[in-house]
């Protein structure tokens, strides 16, 4: 057998090189390369093993550990999890700062391979710098803190070990049910460990992105409860666009049988806005024609989706219909009682299709639904097509005119994450094409935002990047900004600036809580007072071009400078922090304190006690 004598780093490296998969027909790298801030333990190992794979497998550099590993993520789920990045950091700190995003990818059933650095296997040094000393387990380190958000995880104390544990972990990120993170902890000096590893080990391989068809007695039982439907209603999931040929499979669906589509965060821009039975958002965020006929459908067909309280109104919006769930992850399938279909999306869908033929929804629910969707369409043209709001304006009316550019719904991809932003996003941006709706609400993670539309526009270069943010969320990363500049990837970045947490301070608020801690002017302050934040300047000294604009006219211009910018371009307008698009939306369970001094606290917790009954007795 020959071998080939290398330290683990470089194994790693040339073995992750190697990996391919078939993507619209051609065959590319499965890694588009590597995030690294190199520090205390992976600079000296994985560092020296990537400065010689070059282009083979890029490194990336980034400001922030969970910035790059947003970016990584977000590049999978533009992606479709077809492609994906790994990620590296030191010991210490940099291992800890990609808990968050690790959890962000299992919630949102993302690929992301994680590789931070380690302490010493042979403890000969030990304590070394960074290194969490637990005096009731040895074999612990800070890394431990991602097994929980970790979808797999193995740490590496011999380098023979990479040779079951680089597949087994691939294997989970290319897996569609157990698709998440995947971590490899590396020992700084296990890095450095020189081996000889088969050469045959290092052949490319190709992965397949598994479709897994509907079982058969499954399959009879799914067509039978749709069959006995009259008043079906499709929930779209993530799960449709994850699926090849999955948009079109519901497209087709939905045509043969005159079954109307709701969509939820992440299952938005599966069928085009336009489309005729196409209801819009669901749930806590959705719109009154999807709502509606949630509450009169006679069966809910989910597809691809986790049933997430925002998504079903803290599981009450189905309540008297049938649930059947399409969804390639098992777990996923059997909650609220559904009857699961097990499968890909786009397989069960066609299948399902083909043992109904001659069945269709009631006429009337069609009609019903059909003229809802477009009462809904004509509703968000009427919010978004307001130019000269009185007072600052509000989100419903930045998101118009950031699509009133021509071509904008069909070739711009909208990146956002936390706040009050994803609500107004999923009632009101016109998705044409799958994937123009990119939103991280599975964690709901401030943050994400630029560092996320980073990740977009490295997997999608040909397309505009819009990324929307509140000035929260920016305050919180901004600094992969200035790594969009540094690697030319251009982003038009459109800042609301309410000055505070305003959707927080909104359900306090409607909670019966005094305003208090989220808004700036309603936060403990010193003598100074709340600084009034110059954002254009400082995006402009990160890198970026930047304006501050007055009013949405002054937005409309700005976008214009933007998209023909060369390099990224931040916009700044001032925005309402209370008012919010009132059609749609649905009840969210969010507890009130029992006790209180305060009045309203007291009323809004007879409110949430007489709807809890209400849920026990419908």
């Amino acid at each position: 057998m020959s071998t080939i004598r290398l330290t683990m780093a470089q194994a790693l490296v040339r073995y992750l090189a190697a990996q391919r998969v078939e993507l619209d027909g051609e065959e590319v790298p499965l890694f588009a390369g590597v995030w690294a801030i190199f520090g205390h333990g992976n600079v000296a190992g994985l560092g020296e093993a990537l400065q010689q794979a070059g282009d083979s497998l890029p490194t990336w550099r980034a400001h922030n550990e969970q910035g790059m590993a947003h970016a990584a993520i977000a590049y999978a789920k533009a992606q479709f999890r077809r492609r994906m990045m790994a990620v590296t950091s030191s010991i210490g700190p940099g291992a800890t700062n990609l808990v968050t995003a690790a959890a962000l990818a299992h919630v949102n059933r993302l690929p992301l391979l994680l590789l931070p650095g380690d302490v010493f296997v042979s403890r000969a040094p030990d304590p070394v710098l960074q290194q969490l000393e637990a005096p009731q387990d040895g074999t612990l380190s800070v890394n431990d803190c991602l097994r929980p958000v970790s979808r797999y995880f193995d740490r590496i104390v011999h380098p023979a070990q990479l040779l079951t544990a680089l597949p087994r972990a691939l294997a989970v990120l290319t897996d569609p049910a157990q698709c998440g993170p995947a971590t490899l902890a590396l020992p700084q000096d296990v890095q450095t460990m020189a081996w000889d590893y088969p050469a045959d080990w290092f052949r490319p391989r190709r992965w397949r992105i598994a479709a897994p068809p509907p079982e058969a007695e499954a399959l009879e039982r799914a067509a039978q409860a749709l069959a006995a439907a009259r008043r079906p209603l499709i929930v779209a999931g993530g799960g449709v666009l994850y699926s090849a040929g999955g948009a079109a499979a519901l497209r087709a669906f939905a045509e043969r049988h005159g079954a109307p589509v709701a969509e939820t965060q992440a299952g938005k821009s599966a069928l085009p806005w336009d489309h005729p039975l196409q209801l819009g958002a669901i749930g806590v965020t959705g719109s009154p024609a999807a709502n509606r006929l949630a509450e009169q459908a006679d069966l809910v067909l989910a597809l691809g989706s986790r049933l997430q309280d925002f998504s079903t109104g803290s599981q009450q919006l189905f309540r008297q219909a049938r649930l059947l769930s399409v969804n390639v992850n098992a777990l996923d399938g059997i909650k609220a009682d559904a009857v699961a279909l097990t499968g890909d999306a786009a397989l069960c869908l066609d299948a399902l299709s083909a043992r109904l033929d001659g069945w269709r929804a009631d006429a009337g629910w069609s009609a019903e639904a059909r003229a809802l969707a477009e009462d809904w369409r004509a509703e968000t043209a009427r919010v978004t097509g307001q130019r000269q709001p009185h007072g600052l304006p509000y989100d419903g009316e930045v998101i118009g005119a950031v699509q009133r550019h021509p071509g904008s719904e069909r070739d711009d991809i909208v990146v956002c994450a936390a706040g009050t932003l994803p609500a107004e996003l999923h009632k009101l941006w016109r998705a044409a094409t799958p994937g123009g709706y990119h939103l991280e609400y599975g964690y709901s993670c401030m943050g994400y935002e630029i560092a996320g539309g980073l990740g977009v526009k490295m997997a999608r270069p040909e397309r505009e990047v819009i990324v929307m943010v509140g000035d929260g969320s920016y305050l919180m990363m901004n600094s992969e900004l200035a790594t969009s500049v540094m690697l030319d990837r251009k982003l038009i970045v459109v800042l609301l600036d309410n000055r505070g947490y305003g959707c927080i301070n909104r359900l306090q608020q409607a909670c019966g809580g005094a305003p208090f801690n989220n808004l700036l002017e309603d936060c403990r302050q010193g003598r100074h007072g709340a600084p009034r934040v110059d954002f254009a300047a400082h995006a402009r000294a990160l890198g970026a071009e930047a304006e501050h604009v007055a009013d949405i006219a002054g937005l409309e211009a700005a976008l214009v400078r933007a998209r023909a910018a060369e390099r990224s371009y931040l916009i700044v307008i001032d925005t309402d922090p209370a008012r919010t698009t009132e059609a749609g939306g649905c009840w969210w369970e969010v507890a009130v304190p029992e006790v209180s001094e305060r009045a309203e606290v007291r009323a809004a917790r007879q409110a949430y006690q007489d709807r809890l009954r209400r849920r026990q007795y419908e």
